[in-house]
Order: structure tokens, then C-alpha cells, then sequence
């Protein structure tokens, strides 16, 4: 595996690929060569999220789990930029409880590039795994100008 980091508005993020497939993103430093031309596209395109130019990732993604949790994180790619679903709007889509894909979002592998910050509770916002908490979450969804309902 190897691993290549930058800083954005939201902190310092690395991305890990693995066999040709982005496999993890995590809120920690890290090298700041991208060692592969996979890891040095990856950087690119959060760069250009974090400027506001891209709103949909195109990355081979491969994260690991459970079936379940894979179909909560397809359900969740699904979700456009600036748009935001409920925990029970996913889990009727999927056949799942509202508890197992809020369990799911929490451990999602690659958060932002799989956008578990546009998955809300019933009554708005809930927590969030990445650094910085609902903080953070916030921030994601102001950027995508999601988050007036906020203010």
C-alpha cells in the first residue's frame, strides 16, 4: 500500500491506495510525494473539490467491509454535490434499519470521496467520523453550499 497526503480547508488528508484502487482516506499527514499515478490523480482531484472546481470524484475505489456496509457506501456515492439524504431514506432504499447505515457511514474508508457527510438524521444533522467531528461535517457541507438548512 502507499499513501500520499495534502492539506485542504477541512485539514491534512491521505488517501492509501492499494492494487490500483484508492482503499482508505483518513484526516492525518502523511508523505507528500504521491508515489503512483493513482495517488498523484486522488490529490488532484480533493485539491480541486477543496477550490471549489469538482464535484464528483472519478476514482477506481475498492473499500473493504461487510456487504452490508458495501451497499450503504453505494447508496451513499449516489448522492450529488449539495444534496443531502436521511439515514431512513438510504435504509428504505437498501432494506436495511436506519441504525445499521448510520453504523455504516461511521465506518466508511473513504470519507469525503465517498460522501457520508451528505447523510443526515430525521431531525438534521447528526455526528461524523472524520476529524474534527460535526464540525467538519459542517464545513463539507457548507462547501457544497448543503448546509443553509444550518444556519
Amino acid at each position: 500500500m502507499q499513501q500520499a497526503a495534502l492539506d485542504t480547508q477541512f485539514g491534512a488528508l491521505t488517501v492509501t491506495e492499494a492494487q490500483g484502487h484508492i482503499v482508505a482516506l483518513a484526516w492525518h499527514d502523511g508523505p507528500r510525494t504521491p508515489q503512483s499515478p493513482l495517488l498523484a490523480e486522488a490529490l488532484a482531484q480533493l485539491a480541486a473539490y477543496d477550490a471549489g472546481k469538482l464535484e464528483a470524484f472519478d476514482l477506481p475505489l475498492r473499500p473493504a467491509g461487510s456487504a452490508a456496509l458495501l451497499d450503504v457506501l453505494d447508496a451513499i456515492r449516489a448522492i450529488r454535490f449539495g444534496e443531502t439524504r436521511t439515514y431512513g431514506e438510504i435504509a428504505r432504499e437498501i432494506g436495511q434499519s436506519a441504525q445499521s447505515v448510520g453504523r455504516c457511514c461511521g465506518a466508511n474508508p473513504i470519507p469525503v470521496i465517498i460522501p457520508c457527510h451528505r447523510v443526515m438524521g430525521t431531525r438534521g444533522l447528526t455526528g461524523f467520523s472524520g476529524a474534527g467531528g460535526v464540525e467538519t461535517k459542517v464545513a463539507l457541507l457548507r462547501h457544497e453550499k448543503a448546509g443553509g438548512f444550518l444556519i
